[in-house]
């Protein structure tokens, strides 16, 4: 497994691209800090649907992984610029990913909730919009590529 570190205003951050499954509760404590009054814990999870399409089984990810850490890390550091961070770590899956399982996992500690929220909310949704990641859907009868986490 290949870790980036990122330093910014917060004290600890990891971006992970793996085929293996993220596991939210060490997230969270991977997270964890003494002087951090709350975490954020995001699991992005494979529903059965997607718009159009029903009987979804699975999606595939694909990712140049460094390409990938470096622009989620990107995506961290400013969260660090915009919010009062302690610890942070984000992580994706690549390869199949079933109904019901995870695909992307963001943790964050701070001070206080709102920079929390605030900066886990910026980091799943820059991440989505600008990680070049492609997904391939399958569902009963067909499968389709698309860009998007």
């Amino acid at each position: 497994m290949n870790a980036e570190q990122v330093s910014g205003r917060q004290s600890v951050s990891r971006v992970l691209v793996s085929d293996q499954p993220i596991d939210g509760a060490a997230l969270t404590q991977e997270v964890a800090d003494d002087a951090s009054g709350a975490t954020v814990l995001f699991l992005g999870t494979v529903r059965d649907h997607s718009p159009g399409k029903a009987g979804v089984t699975h999606l595939e990810y694909e990712a140049y992984r460094e390409l990938v850490e470096t622009k989620i890390s990107e995506v961290v550091a400013e969260a660090g610029g915009q919010w009062s961070i302690k610890r942070s770590a984000v992580e994706h899956r690549i390869g199949r990913v079933d109904v019901g399982g995870v695909s992307v996992g963001v943790a964050v500690s701070s001070a206080h909730r709102a920079d929390a929220f605030g900066a886990a909310r910026y980091i799943i949704d820059e991440l989505k919009a600008r990680a070049p990641i492609w997904k391939k859907e399958h569902w009963d009868g067909g499968d389709e590529w698309s860009q998007g986490a």
